[in-house]
C-alpha cells in the first residue's frame, strides 16, 4: 500500500501545479487570439482556461457544499469568474472573460504552491524506518523459528543478539546486557538488566544476548500505547487551527447572500433597470471576492516557512509558523534536547603522586576492550594518549573489571567494586564524587597494584555525563527576553539528574521521572493555565507531549520516527537557539497577516462603495481587486527577508 498512496502524493503535487501553468499558457493566448480579434479562437482557449484552473476549486467547493452544506471561498471564486464570463458574452464585452479567467489563475497558482509546500515539507522529514522490528526470533520445541510480531503470543520465548532491537515488552528469563531505552523513559544512560527484568519493545540491546518471555500481547506493549496516545492527542486540535476555513466559509455565505439580494432588490427599492443591477450584483462578487483577504494570509505563511527552511528551522504547516509566535509557555525534555544525549568524560581527578593523563590512560587501557558506553566515553577521551589494551581483561556485570596494564592490576569499575580490592579510599576523593553523583555524574573509579600482589591504590576517579549542550542556557535566557512566562523540563530521568541540568540552564521547575503518560498530563496542565505551550524533544516518550501540546517541536538528528511525525515543527540541526528564531518568524508573521488583512479589507471596502456609488465599471473593479491581491502578495513576501 506505501507505493500507491506515494504515487498519489507525486500525481497530485505535480497536477495542480501542472494545472495552474496550462491555465495561464491558455489564457495568455486565448488574450492574444482576443487581442488579434479571433473571437471564435479566443473563445476556445478561455473556456479551456477556465476549465483546467478552475476544476479543482469548483470540485472543492461543490463537495463542501454537497456534503457538509457550507459555502467556502473556492466556490464563490468559480461564481464570481463565471459572472464575469456571462456578463461578457451578455454585452459584447469579451474582456470580461479574461478577467475571470485572471481570478481563476490566481486561485490555481495558490492551491498548486500551497499544496507543493506542505506535502514536499512533510515528505522532508518523513522516516522509512519502522519504529520496532517486523518480525521476531521465538524459540520452540524444533529450534528458532522468525514469525511476524502480530504472531506473538504470552508465553513464547524469544531471543534477542547484541545489537537488535526488542521487538515487544517482555521478562528476561536468561542472560545479561545492558539496554538503550532512551527512547522510552528518556534516560540517557543505558540500564543494566538481568533475569527478571522487564524490557520495552523498540528499545535497543547492547554486548549481551538475551532470551525473553512474552509476558503481555504485543499491541498492549508501552510502544503501542505511546502511538495510540499520540493519535488521541492529534484529534484534539486547538479551535483557533480552523479559524481561517471556518472565516472563509462564513465570509462566502455573506458575499452570496448579498450578491442575491443586490441582483433582486434595487429594481423595487431604488427602481434601477435589470441590466444595470445584474451588472453591479456581477461586479459586487467579483471586487467582493476574498482574493486579496486570502493572499493576506497564505503568501505570508509560505514565505516564513521558506524563510525557517533556510535556517534549518522546517514548520509542518502554516498554522504553526501563527502559533509558535503565541506561546507563552514552553517544556523541554532533557536526555538530547537540552543535552546532547551521548555520555562522555566530564572530568578527572587524580589522587595524591597521579596525574589526570596517567588515571585516563590506565583506564582507557582496560576500557578498550568493552563496549560499553560508558567504556567507550572513556576511550574517546583518551584517544590523542599513548597507551596499551590490557591484557587478561574479565568484567564483571554491573560492577567494573579488571585487567593487567603495564605489569600492573588494575581495577576500574564502581566505589563498591573498588572497596573490594583496596582497604582505604582517599578522603579528597570521597569528598568529591558523592557532589558528582548529586549532578547527575557517573563515577569511575581506578585503582591499580602489583601484578599478583595484594595491595592496590585507587589513582583517581572518572566522571561521565550527559553533556548539556552548550547553546542551552542562551536559548533559556533569550526565551525570557520574548516573554515566555514559563519554562519548565520534563524528564523520564531521575530527579537528581534532571535538577542538575535545570539548574545549570535556568530551568523554572523540573518533573522527573516521568513515563509518556505522565508527560502528557503535565503538557495538559500548562494548557490549562497558559493556553498555549510548546513542547520540544527527541524520544518516542515525548511523542504524546508533542502532539498534545499547541506547538510540537523537535530535534531532527536526535529524534526519532515517531517524534518527527508527529512534531509540528523540526529543527534540522538539533540547534536549540533556533527555537528563539522560530518564535521570532511566528510573531513576524502575525503582524504581518494582521496588516494585510487591514489592507485587504479597505481596498474591498473602497471597491464596494465605489460600486453602490456607480463610480466603477467591472474592469476597474477587476484592476482594484487583482491590485490589492498583487499588494498583498508582496507584502507577505517580506518574510523571505
Amino acid at each position: 500500500m506505501l507505493y500507491p498512496q506515494r504515487f498519489h502524493q507525486f500525481t497530485k503535487e505535480h497536477t495542480d501545479t501542472l494545472a495552474a501553468l496550462l491555465c495561464g499558457v491558455l489564457l495568455f493566448f486565448g488574450w492574444f487570439a482576443l487581442h488579434l480579434g479571433w473571437l471564435g479562437f479566443a473563445l476556445l482557449l478561455l473556456p479551456a482556461a477556465y476549465v483546467i484552473g478552475g476544476y479543482e476549486s469548483a470540485r472543492e467547493g461543490l463537495t463542501t457544499l454537497i456534503k457538509e452544506k457550507e459555502l467556502d471561498v473556492d466556490l464563490l471564486m468559480i461564481v464570481a469568474a463565471l459572472g464575469a464570463a456571462s456578463l461578457g458574452l451578455w454585452r459584447g464585452e469579451y474582456h470580461l472573460i479574461i478577467d475571470g479567467a485572471i481570478l481563476i489563475l490566481i486561485f490555481a497558482i495558490s492551491g498548486a504552491l500551497e499544496g507543493y509546500a506542505m506535502r514536499h515539507t512533510e515528505r522532508s522529514i518523513r522516516s522509512l524506518m519502522s519504529l520496532t522490528p517486523d518480525t521476531a526470533t521465538i524459540v520452540n520445541q524444533t529450534g528458532e523459528e522468525t514469525i511476524a510480531i502480530s504472531q506473538l503470543q504470552v508465553g513464547d520465548e524469544i531471543v534477542v543478539k547484541p545489537g537488535e532491537l526488542i521487538p515487544t515488552d517482555a521478562v528476561i528469563v536468561s542472560g545479561y546486557s545492558t539496554i538503550n531505552q532512551a527512547a522510552i523513559t528518556g534516560e540517557s544512560l543505558p540500564v543494566e538488566k538481568t533475569v527478571g527484568e522487564e524490557v520495552f519493545a523498540g528499545t535497543l540491546n547492547g554486548y549481551g544476548a538475551l532470551k525473553l518471555k512474552v509476558h503481555k500481547p504485543a499491541a498492549s506493549s508501552l510502544i503501542q500505547r505511546v502511538i495510540r496516545l499520540v493519535e488521541q492527542a492529534q484529534t484534539e486540535a486547538p479551535p483557533s487551527q480552523q479559524f481561517i476555513e471556518v472565516f472563509e466559509r462564513g465570509y462566502a455565505k455573506i458575499i452570496v447572500i448579498a450578491g442575491i439580494l443586490l441582483a433582486t432588490l434595487p429594481p423595487f427599492i431604488w427602481g434601477w433597470d435589470w441590466e444595470t443591477t445584474i451588472y453591479r450584483a456581477l461586479t459586487f462578487l467579483v471586487v467582493a471576492s476574498p482574493c486579496a483577504l486570502m493572499a493576506a494570509i497564505m503568501p505570508t505563511l509560505l514565505s516564513g516557512i521558506a524563510n525557517g527552511a533556510r535556517q534549518g528551522i522546517l514548520f509542518k504547516n502554516g498554522a504553526q509558523l501563527e502559533k509558535i509566535g503565541k506561546v507563552r509557555a514552553i517544556a523541554f525534555d532533557k536526555t538530547g534536547t537540552l543535552t546532547t544525549g551521548q555520555v562522555q568524560v566530564s572530568q578527572v581527578i587524580a589522587a595524591s603522586n597521579y596525574t589526570e593523563i596517567e588515571v585516563l590512560k590506565t583506564a582507557a587501557a582496560l576500557e578498550s576492550s568493552s563496549e560499553h558506553p560508558i567504556a567507550q566515553a572513556i576511550v574517546q577521551a583518551a584517544r590523542d594518549l599513548n597507551w596499551v589494551r590490557a591484557t587478561e581483561v574479565q568484567a564483571i556485570p554491573g560492577q567494573g573489571v579488571v585487567g593487567t596494564a603495564n605489569e600492573q592490576q588494575v581495577i576500574v569499575g564502581n566505589i563498591a567494586f573498588i572497596q573490594k580490592y583496596v582497604n582505604k579510599l582517599p578522603q579528597e576523593l570521597l569528598e568529591i564524587a558523592p557532589s558528582w553523583e548529586d549532578e547527575g555524574k557517573t563515577v569511575v573509579w581506578v585503582a591499580q597494584g602489583e601484578s599478583h600482589g595484594d595491595e592496590y591504590q585507587v589513582i583517581g576517579i572518572i566522571a561521565i555525563a550527559d553533556m548539556i549542550r552548550p547553546e542551552a542556557a542562551g536559548t533559556i535566557a533569550r526565551l525570557r527576553k520574548l516573554g515566555i512566562e514559563q519554562i519548565v523540563m520534563i524528564t523520564g530521568d531521575n530527579q537528581r539528574t534532571a535538577e542538575s541540568v535545570a539548574q545549570a540552564v535556568g530551568i523554572d521547575q523540573v518533573f522527573a521521572e516521568l513515563l509518556p503518560e505522565d508527560k502528557l498530563d503535565v503538557i495538559r496542565s500548562l494548557q490549562h493555565k497558559y493556553q498555549t505551550v510548546a513542547m520540544v524533544g527527541d524520544g518516542i516518550n515525548d511523542a504524546p507531549a508533542l502532539a498534545q501540546a499547541s506547538v510540537g517541536i523537535a530535534m531532527g538528528v536526535a529524534g526519532s520516527d515517531v517524534v518527527l511525525e508527529t512534531a509540528d515543527i523540526v529543527l534540522m540541526a538539533d540547534k536549540l537557539e533556533k527555537i528563539a528564531a522560530a518564535m521570532e518568524l511566528g510573531r513576524r508573521s502575525h503582524r504581518i497577516i494582521k496588516q494585510n488583512i487591514v489592507i485587504a479589507l479597505g481596498f474591498i471596502g473602497l471597491l464596494l462603495i465605489g460600486n453602490f456609488l456607480g463610480n466603477i465599471n467591472l474592469p476597474i473593479g477587476v484592476i482594484g481587486h487583482e491590485g490589492s491581491t498583487v499588494l498583498v502578495t508582496l507584502s507577505g513576501l517580506r518574510l523571505l527577508k
